[in-house]
């Protein structure tokens, strides 16, 4: 069985292959595709055969998934423009008589109303219309989302959001990639649509208090308003549309749309998902290796 990686580049995928080589998968029969193959020079001293993908590039698709069984669809990093690059893989797919195809999209992306969540709609229903075997993680918020949140933290002793009382279901990557991997490697998964989220829905001001034990110092949540919140992008400097976007998704999380906990990505990996407090100290000590 050779397993496709798409956007091995990025943590997610590296985190991916990690979890595969753990389960088994031999180096030699994982594919890892990047846009940039540079980010992915590691892979290859690790003996995992390196392609050149882009989503937007159905050349460099096609090619990547010759004598592929299966493949893990990341979705795109770039909102607004990532359902185009997805469509591309998925036909891809299709040509290719791919046996599985895993996507990695956003909970409850079919109900709710979140900035985010309508290409990962129209990603699903164009998954479904192709008739490939499928299994769609519908990943709930990344607890490394707020590192940059926790970064500055360390030096004003706060975590500003315009998200009031609101609480998310967060977990780690490592436990999305975890998930991945057993939805590749084992049977009895195809059709499913998994809602995947951390097992503790957490306050800003339970993530504020986890950075404080990170970061050794009192952090404390200050809840802003969306007027005061894009009062502060537009001061670092952000153009109007980013504001916009950000704006929005602070909006949606105060309508609690990231809220809904579900054990099912517990009950995948075989354990408790990661604490927050343990989530974010791995990212804030990932980030000062790297600085």
């Amino acid at each position: 069985m050779t397993i496709l990686v798409t956007a091995a580049g990025g943590q997610l995928g590296h985190l991916v292959i990690d979890a595969l080589l753990r389960r088994g998968i031999a180096a030699s029969d994982i594919v890892a595709g990047a846009r940039t193959v540079s980010k992915v020079a590691d892979l290859v001293e690790r003996g995992i055969r390196v392609v050149p993908l882009d989503y937007t590039a159905p050349a460099s698709v096609a090619a990547a998934l010759d004598g592929v069984d299966s493949v893990l669809l990341i979705s795109g990093s770039e909102p607004g423009k990532r359902y185009e690059g997805h469509v591309n893989v998925i036909e891809a797919a299709k040509t290719a008589g791919v046996g599985k195809l895993v996507y990695t999209s956003l909970a409850h992306a079919d109900t709710i109303d979140f900035v985010l969540a309508p290409e990962h709609k129209a990603t699903e229903e164009a998954l479904v219309a192709s008739g490939l075997p499928a299994v769609i993680l519908r990943n709930n918020w990344y607890a490394e989302n707020y590192l940059p949140d926790v970064l500055r933290a360390a030096d004003t002793g706060e975590i500003a959001a315009s998200v009031g009382d609101a609480t998310v279901v967060a977990a780690s990557r490592a436990d999305y990639a975890e998930a991945a991997a057993v939805v590749l490697t084992e049977d009895g998964h195809v059709g499913r649509t998994y809602e995947l989220s951390g097992d503790t829905a957490v306050s800003y001001a339970d993530i504020a208090a986890a950075a404080a034990i990170v970061l050794e110092r009192a952090v404390g949540y200050a809840p802003i308003t969306r007027t005061q919140l894009e009062e502060s992008l537009a001061g670092a400097g952000l153009d109007a549309g980013t504001i916009g976007f950000v704006a929005a998704m602070e909006d949606g999380i105060a309508r609690g749309v990231l809220s809904d906990a579900d054990p099912t990505l517990a009950r995948l990996i075989g354990r408790p998902t990661t604490p927050i407090a343990d989530a974010l100290r791995a990212a804030v000590d990932a980030a000062r290796v790297t600085v």
